[in-house]
């Protein structure tokens, strides 16, 4: 099983038995940036969403040395300008944040996309934060992504919101290949 450990948090696949944590995630106040929370149906189609999930992966966070949940985060492909990248997004339980775990599991992240996609697909790695979102912006930030600026984006699909794109180049920090 790949697992990626950074600081005081590791990464864990995405798996069956992870339902409960989308529906813990799924409350008003973890969904508010996101436009509120998802109806049963959904939440089955989301998990089966990451379970099966080929370009990319989703992860469970946990605690590097407990081993206990405190949110998720992955990658994905989608299209943005005309060009395939690699776009993420997380959560952390209310209970964990304001700890630096979510800045902890964003540096694992871009180290796994880095050690599994860097040099294939898109070198490039974007977060889309609505623009007020402070914590999530704050997560970028001190995750090492830098800001391009803002954007009219879509989440969820027709609900238009304006939104931050930070993003990392992944080529960055790879040893050069060898010639």
């Amino acid at each position: 099983m790949e697992e990626q450990d950074v600081e005081q948090v590791r990464l864990v696949p995405w798996a069956e038995g992870d339902f409960w944590l989308l529906r813990r995630s799924n409350s008003p106040a973890m969904t508010e940036q996101l436009g509120g929370p998802e109806s049963e149906e959904k939440l089955l189609e989301r998990h089966r969403r990451y379970v099966e999930l080929s370009s990319g992966r989703m992860y469970r966070v946990t605690l590097a040395d407990t081993r206990e949940t405190v949110g998720s985060i992955g990658y994905w492909q989608r299209d943005w300008h005309g060009e395939r990248v690699w776009e993420t997004g997380w959560a952390v339980l209310p209970e964990f944040q304001g700890r630096g775990l979510a800045v902890a599991a964003a540096r694992a992240l871009v180290g796994v996309v880095r050690q599994r996609e860097g040099r294939g697909g898109s070198p490039v790695l974007h977060a889309f934060p609505k623009a007020e979102h402070a914590a999530s912006n704050g997560v970028c930030r001190r995750a090492g992504f830098t800001l391009a600026g803002q954007v009219d984006f879509e989440y969820p699909k027709g609900n238009p919101i304006r939104s931050n794109d930070w993003y990392v180049d992944l080529r960055a920090g790879l040893p050069a290949a060898a010639g």
